[in-house]
C-alpha cells in the first residue's frame, strides 16, 4: 500500500480539555461488541492524510487525476486533504491520538481511500469517476460499505443523472453506499443523495449533552427530490463531532501549546506562557496580565478554536452525520455479513426514532441508533432480494405491496382505496418471512396508504421513498397509479 505513516514524537498529554465533546460511542449508545474489524470501508472525498489514528488499515489509495501517487506523510500537508481526513477518522478512527477516547465505531476496519478533487476543486465528472473506481475495485478490496460526503453541481432525476446511477449500481453491486444530505435546510439533496437506494443522512444537535430533550434538527438539505423521493431517511450526529486536526500545520502546533499552557499547573504557568505566548498565537498583553486572566485567555483560544483534545477539535455538517451513520453499518455488517443493502437501511430506518415536535420531513425515520440497529442485524435472518422487498409493484391491473417484521403478528393496508378502513386489507406471511398483499390497479389515481401492525401500530412503507407529512409526525406513503 503506497502510504507513508506521520509519526508522533512529542512527549506531551493527549488528555482532554474542558470544552471536550462526548465520544461517538457514548453519544451513541453504541454497540460494545463490534469494532467493523473484517469489513473495509472506502470514501470519496476532496482529499486524505495517513493520520495516525487510520495509518495502518489504509490497504488502498487511489487519485483519480494523478496528482498524488501516494497517501504520503512526508510530504507537506495540504488543504484539501482535511475534510476527508476528517470524514475517515469519524467514521474509524482508532483514537491513538486522544488515548482512545476519541475514536470512531469501526475502529478495526479496513480502508479505502479514494480522492476526487483536481488542484482542490470537484466536479460532477470527478465524482463519476471516483465512483467507476469503486465499482471496477470493489471486488479487489472487498468493499462493504461506501461513504460520501460531498455532492454534485447539477439537480436532476435519478435516470438524468450519472452519479445517481453509479450509486445505483454499487447498491444492486451490494454495496451500502451512505451519503452526505447537505448542509442547506433551503435546498433538497442533489446527486448523489438524491439517489433511491443510498442512504441520506441528515443530522441533528444534542448540545453536547446525555439529554434527548436537548435533541435538535441540523439546518441539512431535506425534502422531496427530483423524483419526488423523500430524502434524508435518518439523521446523525451533525454538531460536536470529534475530528483531528491536520497534522504538520499552524492550528495543530497552535492547539498543542494552548492545550499545554491550559494543562500546566501554576508553578510552571508563567515561565511557559513567556516562552511560547508568540508560538500560541497570544497577544502581548498577556505578559503583564495576572495567571488568572492568561488561563481565561488560553481557554478562550481553546474554545474559539474549538478544541477539545490535544489534537482534535469539534465539527459540525452532514459530512459528518453520514461517516458516522457509516461507522453503525460497519458493526453491522460485523455482526452479520449476509446482511444486503436493503437489509441494512430497511434497519436503520426502523430503529430509528423521530424527534418529538419536530418535522418529519426534516429528519426522515429520526435518529439514528445504533445499539437497537447492531442488535437487529445480528438477529435477522431474512435475504432482503429486491424481488421479495420493494415498494408497491405493478402487475398489469394489480398491485403487489411488501413489508417486514419479524414481531408483527397481523400486518393490514390501510389507505385512501378502503377508507383508511383499519381493517383494511390483510397481508399474509410468506415462508421468507416478509408480508405480502396485492390490490386492483384499474384506476389511474394517487393514493395515501399505511401499514396497520397487530392493530394499533401506524407505519409507513420504509423501501417506498414517496411520502408525505401526516399531521401526526409521521408520513403517508404515496402511491400515484400511472
Amino acid at each position: 500500500m503506497a502510504t507513508s505513516t506521520f509519526t508522533e514524537t512529542h512527549h506531551h498529554q493527549h488528555s482532554q480539555n474542558r470544552f471536550s465533546v462526548i465520544p461517538t460511542a457514548e453519544r451513541l449508545g453504541a454497540s460494545p461488541k463490534y469494532n467493523g474489524r473484517g469489513v473495509t470501508i472506502a470514501f470519496l472525498d476532496s482529499g486524505f492524510y495517513p493520520h495516525p489514528d487510520i495509518a495502518d488499515r489504509i490497504v488502498a489509495f487511489h487519485d483519480i487525476h494523478g496528482e498524488e501517487n501516494r497517501c504520503d506523510a512526508a510530504a507537506e500537508p495540504q488543504p484539501h486533504q482535511w475534510h476527508g481526513t476528517q470524514t475517515v477518522v469519524a467514521c474509524a478512527g482508532d483514537g491513538r491520538l486522544s488515548d482512545g477516547i476519541y475514536r470512531g465505531l469501526a475502529d478495526q476496519a479496513d480502508l479505502v481511500l479514494v480522492k476526487v478533487a483536481q488542484q482542490g476543486r470537484i466536479t460532477d465528472d470527478s465524482i463519476e469517476k471516483g465512483l467507476q473506481w469503486v465499482i471496477d475495485n470493489r471486488e479487489k478490496y472487498g468493499i462493504r460499505i461506501l461513504n460520501i460526503s460531498l455532492g454534485g453541481d447539477i439537480d436532476a432525476m435519478t435516470n438524468d443523472s450519472r452519479i445517481d446511477r453509479l450509486a445505483e449500481e454499487l447498491v444492486e453491486m451490494g454495496v451500502v453506499v451512505t451519503v452526505a444530505a447537505g448542509n442547506s435546510a433551503e435546498t433538497h439533496p442533489i446527486p448523489p443523495a438524491n439517489a433511491p437506494s443510498v442512504i441520506t443522512v441528515g443530522g441533528y444537535t444534542d448540545q453536547n449533552r446525555f439529554d434527548p430533550n436537548a435533541f435538535d434538527l441540523y439546518h441539512s438539505s431535506f425534502g422531496p427530490t427530483a423524483d419526488r423521493i423523500v430524502k434524508p431517511e435518518i439523521i446523525a450526529p451533525a454538531m460536536y463531532v470529534a475530528a483531528p486536526i491536520l497534522p504538520r500545520t499552524n492550528d495543530y502546533h497552535v492547539a498543542e501549546l494552548l492545550s499545554m499552557l491550559a494543562a500546566a499547573p501554576d508553578y510552571s504557568f508563567r515561565p511557559l506562557v513567556q516562552e511560547y505566548w508568540i508560538e500560541a498565537g497570544l497577544n502581548a498583553d498577556v505578559l503583564n496580565m495576572d495567571d488568572e486572566a492568561v488561563r481565561k485567555i488560553v481557554g478562550y483560544g481553546l474554545q474559539r478554536r474549538k478544541v477539545v483534545a490535544t489534537h482534535y477539535q469539534h465539527v459540525d455538517g452532514t459530512s459528518f452525520a453520514a461517516p458516522v451513520t457509516a461507522s453503525v453499518v460497519a458493526q453491522m455488517l460485523e455482526a452479520n455479513p449476509d446482511l444486503l443493502p436493503a437489509a441494512v437501511k430497511n434497519i436503520l430506518i426502523t430503529t430509528a426514532e423521530r424527534i418529538k415536535n419536530s418535522s418529519a420531513i426534516r429528519q426522515g425515520y429520526g435518529v439514528i441508533n445504533a445499539k437497537k440497529a447492531v442488535d437487529l442485524a445480528e438477529a435477522e435472518k431474512h435475504h432482503f432480494d429486491p424481488n421479495v422487498h420493494h415498494p408497491p409493484r405493478r402487475n398489469g391491473a394489480s398491485l403487489r405491496f411488501s413489508f417486514h417484521d419479524d414481531s408483527a403478528r397481523s400486518v393490514n393496508l390501510v389507505g385512501d382505496f378502503n377508507g383508511w378502513d383499519p381493517s383494511g386489507v390483510s397481508l399474509e406471511r410468506s415462508s421468507n418471512g416478509f408480508w405480502y398483499a396485492t390490490i386492483s390497479a384499474e384506476h389511474k389515481t394517487r393514493y395515501r396508504y399505511k401499514f396497520l401492525i397487530d392493530g394499533h401500530r401506524w407505519v409507513e412503507d420504509p423501501p417506498h421513498g414517496m411520502k408525505e407529512e401526516d399531521g401526526f409526525g409521521g408520513f403517508h406513503s404515496i402511491l400515484d397509479v400511472n
